[in-house]
């Protein structure tokens, strides 16, 4: 049996907890499944998504069986934001403008916490 392997990310200058804890999803069928199906989230809840390298095609996603809006968040190799949006259910495309390696998917309440620019740090639990 996988264990599913959590981390933590904060804001390298502040030091502040961004997310407490987020669902490292670096494989074909998490990041196939993401958050479709989902009708709501818990607090906190998240998903960052982990490419093989920073790309913009391959770092977007789609909101197509996600029955709840999303805060998102591209992150670059060095873990600066390249670009947040609240994602809306059933829409076909949402990405960065830059290449982005991570993706994270969280709580729509997120969105006034993470900032284009915020470079974000990733801790093992």
């Amino acid at each position: 049996m996988t264990r599913k392997k959590h981390i933590k990310l904060a804001n390298k200058h502040s030091g502040e907890i961004v997310l407490e804890s987020a669902r490292w999803c670096d494989s074909r069928w998490c990041k196939f499944l993401g958050y479709q199906f989902r009708f709501n989230l818990d607090d906190g809840e998240a998903l960052l998504f982990v490419h093989n390298k920073e790309t913009v095609r391959g770092s977007s996603i789609h909101m197509f069986f996600v029955f709840t809006s999303l805060t998102v968040a591209w992150l670059n190799d060095q873990g600066r934001v390249t670009h947040v949006e609240l994602a809306r259910p059933w829409r076909p495309y949402y990405g960065s403008p830059t290449p982005a390696r991570y993706v994270l998917e969280t709580t729509p309440d997120l969105i006034d916490r993470i900032k284009v620019g915020d470079e974000l740090e990733i801790i093992d639990r």
